[in-house]
């Protein structure tokens, strides 16, 4: 049965690194000693190492190793042997492109789905979906797909903003953007603000956190989905 937290973000205002949802992932990884980290995103540019050693201190105040899939010789049987993984946040072009490079696609897909607990937070969460085509990074790689894991049936679009009616800035609000998706493609967007995040078990789908979700679908308006909400029964 599918285990996973899509999270918006690994990191909200005023809150260290996972703090704010340390105590819900304290449960989820209670099976598990040693997570597996996949770093592939480089947030802000930092190496492997950088960024894994940032999630090492993290979970070490849950007693929870962490091992970068970058330290394994063989980064498909450190996917496959993995008691958990957390794929973190930064660039969804770059994770996506390596993903594809080191043809470790098919085994997360084969890990979550035999019941391996899954953590992503921003672009981590953006792959959990049938694409990463509703990401809000930079194309600064070009991945040989823009398919990805379809653990749910429908899009992330991460960090999700309202519009600030105080605001002087004249370029394109998240919602526009999601509304030009929609003249192409079909598939539905949810739009996760910070602080929230998505709670997969099997097939149930649950929105938690502290505030709503915004869900967008082709030639409809938007609807407010309220926390604690079976998110699956809109789909």
């Amino acid at each position: 049965m599918k285990k996973l937290i899509v999270a918006s973000t690994s990191t909200v205002h005023g809150s260290g690194y996972l703090e704010y949802i340390l105590p819900t992932l304290t449960n989820f990884f209670k099976e598990a000693s040693t997570i597996l980290f996949i770093p592939y995103a480089r947030a802000s540019g930092k190496t492997y190492d950088e960024y894994t050693d940032i999630a090492r201190k993290a979970f070490a105040t849950i007693n929870k190793e962490v091992k970068g899939i970058h330290e394994f010789d063989n980064p498909k049987e450190a996917v496959q042997q993995a008691e958990a993984i957390f794929t973190g946040g930064g660039n969804t072009f770059e994770l996506v492109n390596q993903l594809y490079k080191n043809d470790i696609l098919p085994d997360l897909t084969t890990a979550v789905e035999n019941g391996t607990p899954y953590l992503g937070t921003s672009a981590g969460s953006n792959i959990c979906g049938v694409t990463m085509m509703n990401t809000n990074d930079m194309p600064i790689v070009y991945p040989p797909s823009f398919k990805t894991l379809g653990f749910i049936s429908f899009n992330i679009n991460a960090h999700y903003l309202d519009p600030n009616p105080d605001s002087t800035h004249m370029g394109e609000t998240r919602e526009t953007r999601i509304k030009e998706y929609h003249i192409f493609n079909e598939t539905p967007v949810l739009g996760l603000r910070e602080g929230s995040w998505l709670e997969v078990n099997g097939a149930t789908i649950t929105l938690r956190g502290s505030y709503t979700a915004r869900l967008f679908k082709q030639g409809k308006e938007p609807v407010e989905l309220d926390t604690n909400t079976e998110v699956n029964q809109y789909f």
